[in-house]
């Protein structure tokens, strides 16, 4: 793609962000966010459908399944201007950036064709079942289970999922469960997509110390999932879940170094508003938080290319440079989330809930709360070092206790 043509998509998506992200929508801006997922759920739907009539959903989706198959740089380029203008946080990241791609990949034509236009259209919204009370980080050992009902061919699932983000404002859930009895491991999965509109599914909030409850505890009780929605075949289910998780290193990685370049902003002004800039330390953590942003762009631009090539080699696994990715973000931000912290001073211990506050300190302060949990979610720290190690580098397997 030439940059005079690079140059005028960015200005067109600029363009009709401002016109749009206004209005009824502009209090959307830099809102509902990790840590914030709870802000204005029903308006920020109404947000998704607004990008879909826009035609900014699905942008990088074969045109066969409703997507407008652009190349990468112009997605990337969206995903940018999407987080410059302060695009809110998307309701429909889950159903398009993971679940979506995974049908296209592995779908039947009946599935595509059932599911996938709730997702491009924002009138259907998903969320995740992996981990569970003992299978956060250690993602094969789900005990989560799925028997198949005889008469009807459906399966029935039992257990419970953890840490569910925006369960309770979503329609349908993939789950991750074992389907052969005496199967340890990757072995015996399967990979189901349910409504959550059924009896059998009970979703209970998780209150975080910041005061949210986007995170939820998912039950099921002899839920149902039709025979029709089985992803890939009983016993696929961990290479069709770890293939998920390649698109989720995808190219929307762009659009969230974007928001951490709002956040470092917000601790720089901070630093220049109370005078802890005249510290040389606070300079130093600031520069080098500003250089870590850089790096991490560099990989992201790197990563890509390789899932591109490997794309086109037909393959799903995650690439070498995919698999340093997670454990270098969710240091650096966490490092960010202290930094901040630390140049708001006392003030970072004083909420302040009042519409005519500090908003800023508000949302540095919720940044820092949550970041704390960043290098646990989806793989903790020693996980994602073991899988550098393992994959990356091919060194032998860490020893495993027998469970």
């Amino acid at each position: 793609m030439k940059a005079n043509d690079e140059s005028a998509f960015r200005a067109e998506v600029a363009r009709w962000l401002a016109e749009n992200l206004a209005g009824e929508f502009e209090c959307l801006k830099h809102r509902g966010g990790p840590g914030d997922e709870e802000a204005y759920p029903e308006l920020r739907k109404a947000w998704e459908r607004r990008l879909a009539e826009g035609g900014w959903t699905g942008l990088g989706w074969p045109r066969a399944h409703g997507g407008r198959e652009l190349p990468v740089m112009q997605q990337v380029i969206f995903h940018e201007e999407y987080a410059r203008a302060g695009g809110p946080g998307r309701m429909g990241h889950i159903g398009e950036g993971l679940i979506g791609p995974t049908l296209i990949a592995f779908g039947t034509e009946d599935q595509k064709a059932r599911l996938l236009p709730g997702i491009r259209n924002g009138t259907a919204f998903w969320c995740q079942g992996y981990s569970e009370p003992g299978a956060g980080s250690d993602l094969a050992n789900v005990r989560t289970r799925a028997v198949r009902d005889a008469a009807s061919g459906d399966w029935l699932v039992s257990g419970q999922k953890v840490w569910t983000s925006l369960a309770h404002e979503s329609d349908w859930i993939f789950v991750l469960a074992r389907c052969e009895p005496g199967s340890r491991g990757s072995k015996g999965l399967v990979f189901l997509m349910l409504p959550l509109d059924q009896p059998g599914i009970e979703i209970r909030p998780i209150r975080q110390m910041g005061g949210g409850a986007e995170f939820n505890e998912v039950f099921f009780d002899g839920a149902r999932a039709a025979a029709a929605d089985v992803l890939g075949e009983p016993g696929d289910g961990w290479r069709i879940a770890m293939a998920l998780l390649g698109f989720e290193r995808g190219i929307s990685t762009l659009g969230q170094q974007m928001q951490f370049t709002h956040e470092l902003e917000w601790v720089a002004q901070a630093a220049r508003d109370n005078g802890s800039s005249r510290d040389a330390l606070v300079r130093q953590r600031i520069a080098r938080a500003w250089a870590g942003l850089r790096v991490m762009r560099a990989n992201a631009l790197r990563m890509l290319a390789g899932a591109a090539r490997a794309s086109e080699d037909g393959g799903t696994a995650l690439q070498r440079e995919a698999l340093i990715y997670k454990y270098y973000w969710s240091n650096w931000h966490r490092d960010l989330g202290q930094l901040a912290l630390d140049v708001l001073g006392p003030l970072a211990n004083v909420l302040d809930r009042a519409e005519t506050g500090d908003v800023r300190r508000t949302r540095l302060q919720q940044m820092a709360l949550f970041s704390r949990a960043d290098t646990i979610y989806a793989g903790t720290n020693e996980i994602q070092l073991n899988i550098i190690a393992e994959r990356g580098l091919g060194m032998p397997r860490e020893a495993r206790g027998k469970s």
